[in-house]
């Protein structure tokens, strides 16, 4: 089987070439070599860049092979045998041969593959474990952080060692470690000497949910809460204020019953509503609307917790996202301003803004989610608004006569029960909207509708 590496040569190349052999003076030269059948992996059939073998005496490369595990297989791909062990042991004597043989054929364009990183073990992680909880028992931050930044180092190295990592409790154990360092902290002075470690612990604890219910129980207490807010209050640690709000997204994601103890903690509104009037990054602006989001979602104490953020600005700030944000976070911040649309303090925050209503109508269909949570919305804005000519969503819908042909759309291209029975209400309403004025063009280039309803 034949494996093409191809390369064009340079014109310089070409006439030292051409010195020794007259007829190769073409401008592009394609070279075909024949790579050892026992250098290909019997899955991918590319050139093995790992090898390791099986217990069955097969070699393969080692992405392929894991790959294939991972998928649930549970045979050796050649020998159709059923794996005893799934343990991989690296072929060191193929891979130094592979490695030769490229370079003998380096002159033909390829490269040498390097040697690979022996992938973490069991034992390692465990061993590893056990270090950060002696180093906690004795209070060394010292010792564990020198730990922490070793797992965050073979984390980077490859999405293998992340899981081998996860699979043998290492989140458990750091959850348990920022407990207890964050119980430690009883003055500023402590609060700097450990601030290093504790954010360490975050920036690895991101990838490594879901912890197990010990760990999320340590991660969640009010000690380990109270110390994440500090973090997120931290102006000059933009790191330490990202990891932070990243953690706390993943633990109320999993179980909300943290959310009770998370808002009896004094700041955390404020510290959420600042990291979305001033973003860090993409990824927590949308970690803190989604924790805003388990915040507010209903509940005995949501409309007071609501009525908090609408205080503090949150309607407008939403508003200025949906304008000018992605498709990802838009989705977020709609499903927020839905949740705060419950109330009637968020309400009436939205009926003040020019641009709700265009905004809004503006999202339907722009994707599934955005049109479930904009109808959802919109209809909260019309039932709720009192009916009298003038009101500002009675004027805005009637200044809109794409909001009908958006609506309708929406109907035809499907959508679920709730949403379905929302648009329908929204469309009498809108119809009966129709009668009091005439419907001019609308913004978003649709055509007049003259139709009726």
């Amino acid at each position: 089987m034949m494996l093409s590496w191809r390369r064009r040569r340079d014109t310089a190349r070409l006439a030292r070439k051409s010195k020794l052999n007259d007829d190769d003076s073409h401008d592009n030269l394609e070279m075909e070599i024949l790579v050892p059948i026992h250098f290909r992996c019997p899955i991918s059939l590319d050139l093995m860049k790992d090898p390791v073998t099986l217990s069955t005496g097969i070699t393969y490369d080692r992405e392929s092979i894991e790959k294939w595990i991972e998928d649930g297989n549970q045979t050796c791909p050649v020998t159709n045998q059923v794996l005893l062990s799934i343990d991989q042991i690296p072929n060191h004597f193929i891979r130094k041969m592979i490695q030769d043989w490229c370079v003998e054929n380096r002159s033909y364009g390829i490269e040498r593959i390097p040697t690979p990183r022996i992938p973490v073990s069991p034992y390692e992680v465990s061993d590893i474990c056990k270090r950060i909880v002696a180093a906690t028992q004795r209070g060394d931050h010292k010792k564990c952080k020198e730990l922490v930044l070793k797992i965050k180092y073979w984390g980077k190295e490859s999405e293998r060692n992340k899981r081998c990592i996860v699979d043998n409790g290492a989140g458990c154990v750091l959850a348990a470690a920022f407990e207890s360092f964050a119980q430690a902290i009883s003055s500023s002075s402590t609060v700097e000497k450990y601030a290093d470690l504790l954010v360490e612990i975050l920036s690895v604890l991101v990838w490594m949910f879901p912890l197990g219910g010990e760990g999320q129980t340590k991660l969640g207490s009010v000690i380990s809460l109270r110390c994440m807010l500090w973090l997120l209050k931290s102006n000059g640690d933009l790191s330490a204020r990202q990891s932070a709000v990243l953690v706390l997204k993943e633990l109320l994601s999993l179980d909300q019953k943290h959310v009770n103890t998370l808002v009896e903690i004094e700041g955390v509104i404020q510290a959420l509503v600042e990291l979305i009037k001033e973003p860090i990054c993409p990824a927590s602006s949308k970690a803190s609307l989604m924790v805003i989001f388990y915040m507010i979602s209903p509940s005995a104490i949501s409309h007071k917790i609501a009525s908090i953020f609408v205080e503090l600005g949150l309607v407008s700030l939403i508003i200025e996202v949906l304008v000018d944000g992605d498709k990802s976070i838009c989705e977020k911040a709609l499903g927020v301003l839905d949740h705060v649309c419950d109330s009637k303090e968020g309400r009436e925050k939205a009926y003040e803004n020019a641009l709700i209503i265009p905004v809004l109508f503006q999202k339907i269909l722009a994707s599934e989610l955005a049109s479930k949570f904009s109808v959802s919305i919109l209809w909260k804005l019309c039932k709720n608004e009192k009916r009298e000519e003038g009101g500002v969503v009675a004027e805005a819908l009637q200044l809109k006569v794409s909001a009908l042909q958006k609506l309708l759309i929406l109907l035809q291209v499907g959508c679920d029960e709730s949403t379905k029975e929302k648009v329908t209400e929204l469309l009498k309403l809108l119809n009966l909207c129709r009668t009091k004025l005439d419907c001019i063009g609308s913004s978003m280039d649709f055509r007049y509708l003259k139709k009726s309803y």
